[in-house]
């Protein structure tokens, strides 16, 4: 009985360390410089374990699993235009922090591939006195200047990590808030809970990986010409975009069916006039250089 015990209790204390838990963010933007009354407000995800965390949309692990059941039984029900429109997500890449090794990796799908990177500028933090309390949670300010922007953060040690939303990381407890000087993004936590395991993403084409610089060559390629980016990858239009135009496309959220029922000019269009609009409408990143 004993032996059964103590195999009891190491499964128990397996099963607490398998563990994540999920941090609840409300994410404001306003993503088009010429329009800050144009406000877009949507809840991200940053699940935490001990080796790793990951940050991403809530919208997209919706996507993912709308998509996945309609995969598992055959694709035969096509996708509800009006539910997947309704999933649309400003925040369409994911990030990855890899707590052994100290480092951050940036995923976003241009095109028909995603790239991903090493974040190579280290966010260097100043820890000032200041302190509130943030919902139950005691939090110290703390500033950095990142990508351009001046960001102030709130955090607290109540909460055993060292992690926080976005690329934001370095600061002795979790970041509750985290806001830039102008306003122009904010991040604030609503909720945490324990999940199983981090989700499985839906990946669509080929993980490239390439330096920061090469992605930001390549997301201003893809701005100006989506088109003739899609056909340097190979297979033309139709091939690359039939199965996933409208669902798995960069920015879109939305599906309009069976992409086999559309007319491949059509669909090249409409996409076209898409990225470019959106270009136009995410004129102020969150990372400014």
């Amino acid at each position: 009985m004993k032996k059964i015990g103590i195999i009891a209790l190491a499964l128990f204390i397996q099963n607490i360390y398998a563990q994540a838990n999920r941090f609840v963010y409300q994410v404001t933007m306003k993503p088009d410089a010429a329009n800050k009354n144009d406000i877009k407000t949507e809840n991200a995800y940053l699940d935490i374990s001990g080796e790793k965390s990951l940050f991403y949309s809530e919208n997209r692990l919706k996507r993912d699993s709308i998509m996945q059941k309609n995969f598992q039984s055959g694709g035969g029900r096509g996708f509800n235009r009006d539910q997947m429109e309704g999933l649309r997500s400003n925040i369409n890449y994911s990030i990855e922090k890899d707590k052994t090794n100290q480092k951050t990796f940036f995923k976003d799908r241009i095109g028909r591939d995603i790239y991903s990177y090493e974040e190579d500028r280290p966010l260097s933090w100043k820890i000032l006195s200041e302190t509130m309390k943030i919902g139950d949670y005691k939090v110290q300010k703390a500033e950095t200047d990142f990508a351009g922007r001046k960001w102030t953060a709130w955090f607290t040690t109540d909460l055993p990590y060292q992690d926080g939303p976005y690329k934001f990381t370095g600061l002795p407890g979790l970041i509750v808030k985290v806001e830039d000087a102008q306003g122009d993004y904010s991040f604030d936590l609503m909720k945490n809970y324990k999940i199983a395991d981090f989700p499985t993403m839906n990946q669509f084409g080929n993980t490239i990986k390439v330096k920061r610089s090469d992605y930001l060559k390549q997301q201003e390629k893809y701005r100006s010409d989506p088109m003739s980016f899609m056909s340097q990858q190979g297979g033309g239009f139709a091939q690359t975009r039939m199965v996933d135009s409208g669902i798995a496309s960069p920015r879109s959220g939305g599906g309009g069916g069976r992409g086999g029922n559309q007319n491949p000019a059509d669909m090249k269009k409409r996409m076209e006039d898409r990225i470019k609009e959106e270009a136009k409408s995410n004129s102020n990143p969150i990372e400014l250089k």
